[in-house]
């Protein structure tokens, strides 16, 4: 296939310079049939180029179809396709794993084929899964020592978090620096703004970063046992206790992360100034002290002087935690993210469920845009998940997104949408919000009333109205 106004000899250079290129290169035409095809291409697909070159895309790799086929998919759409994870069989059974960016090929504006650009991950794997056992075999012991921790390891950095906007860009850049030294530090975020991701990635930043992570989330465990869980517990200290070392042992020479700090009891965090003021802490019901080395990072998801007011916080321990204070803006207020969040979470779940979703209907980015978005970022993925999992096809429409978001179902026809009665549309609304606010709590109820800034006795009641308990 010669383009207009290319002679033999240019396709001919055109196709050496390609043929250079170490990345895997792969055109077809308007028809699915192969064009060009190189070196890199054909070793990454375990194949022959001849076996390829002049041939269907369905002939030659008969396990793929139209709608698994990044390549046949562009040539439908039209619409690019980057960084797509692609599993498929060659002719001879092996299976390949690749990561492909495919761009529509268009000349005056007319689609002509598509081209594919490569990247082997099968090799990839093979190293990683081997690496990973390598290293499941030398951390065991480690495994062991720690088995007491709730979450133990950093996995983000800086990097992975995704954002345009300019003060959450600025914030990234602080927590850089602030990674450098080992003062406390307090970070105010709602649920779903992605508290532990900064936390994780200003671990992975600073010089604690081979040593221990770990994170305890303050509300998830009962007053009762939280002391023993942070500071370790003595043999004979209460029926049934051991000698146990607690979370700051653990984290000793790394970071701890106390999550919803302001649930914990005012008792406990006296003990927990104690440690920030001299780095040694004693165990439940034991008498000898313990020296730790550890940075902690505290969080809360209410304001600090909530907190404050409320009593839910002592103010001595605010004081000591707040010497760097670091404030995760809600996506309501950056919502040039929605987007950019949007596409990397359809990207994340092409790749999880084996799907080629290639496009977000305008309306629904519009319906995204006016959304306040009180779950945050964290909201945003399951309504992305929530879609996935119910379309079929490869656009993203609003009959896949969750009612709470657009509000009420689409009419029919396009006809007006009968009018509710005020009290019916009220009860609707509160039973979402409800819902909502306990699945974004993980049915803890303390927490969802919080969340809807109700007390807890009113929310109890409303469940037992709506046949929620």
């Amino acid at each position: 296939m010669l383009l207009n106004g290319t002679d033999k000899k240019e396709m001919e250079m055109i196709q050496a310079i390609l043929g250079t290129i170490d990345e895997g290169i792969h055109a077809v035409d308007a028809n699915g049939i192969t064009v060009f095809y190189n070196h890199v291409a054909a070793k990454h697909d375990a194949v022959e180029r001849e076996e390829v070159l002049g041939k269907h895309l369905l002939e030659a790799f008969p396990s793929l179809s139209p709608a698994t086929s990044t390549l046949m998919k562009v040539i439908q759409t039209g619409e690019p396709i980057y960084n797509q994870h692609q599993s498929y069989y060659n002719i001879r059974g092996t299976l390949i794993d690749m990561v492909n960016t495919t761009l529509p090929i268009k000349v005056d504006g007319e689609l002509v084929g598509a081209v594919e650009i490569a990247k082997d991950l099968t090799k990839v794997k093979q190293l990683s899964e081997k690496l990973i056992d390598l290293q499941a075999k030398v951390e065991t012991g480690q495994r062991k020592k720690k088995a007491a921790t709730t979450q133990a390891g950093a996995k983000y950095h800086v990097t992975d978090i995704i954002t345009n906007d300019a003060a959450f860009e600025q914030l990234k850049k602080k927590a850089l620096k602030v990674a450098a030294t080992s003062s406390p530090i307090l970070i105010y975020g709602e649920t779903g703004t992605g508290k532990e991701l900064l936390v994780q990635s200003i671990h992975n930043a600073s010089p604690r970063q081979s040593e221990a992570f770990i994170a305890q989330n303050c509300a998830a465990i009962p007053s009762s046992l939280l002391e023993g869980i942070l500071f370790g517990t003595a043999k004979g200290s209460y029926t049934g206790a051991v000698d146990r070392p607690g979370l700051f042992e653990l984290a000793d020479g790394g970071t701890l992360f106390l999550d919803e700090i302001n649930s914990m009891p005012l008792d406990i965090q006296a003990k927990l100034l104690r440690v920030l003021e001299n780095g040694v802490i004693r165990r439940v019901g034991g008498t000898k002290e313990h020296e730790v080395n550890v940075r902690i990072i505290a969080a809360m998801n209410e304001p600090a002087e909530v907190c404050l007011r409320e009593k839910t916080l002592r103010s001595d321990l605010y004081y000591r935690l707040n010497v760097i204070n670091l404030q995760i803006p809600p996506l309501r207020n950056r919502k040039g993210d929605i987007p950019l969040l949007t596409d990397h979470f359809v990207q994340k779940y092409n790749f999880l469920f084996g799907k080629l979703v290639t496009k977000v209907a305008e309306e629904v980015k519009a319906v995204f845009n006016r959304y306040n978005w009180p779950g945050n970022v964290r909201e945003l993925e399951h309504a992305i998940e929530s879609a996935m999992n119910v379309m079929d096809g490869d656009i993203i429409t609003l009959d896949h997104i969750p009612l709470h978001i657009t509000g009420e179902a689409p009419p029919e026809n396009g006809a007006a949408a009968p009018l509710q009665p005020l009290r019916q549309a009220l009860m609707e609304t509160e039973e979402n919000l409800i819902r909502q606010a306990l699945a974004e709590t993980g049915g803890n109820i303390q927490k969802a009333a919080k969340l809807l800034e109700i007390p807890r006795q009113t929310l109890q009641y409303k469940l037992t109205k709506l046949g929620l308990s």
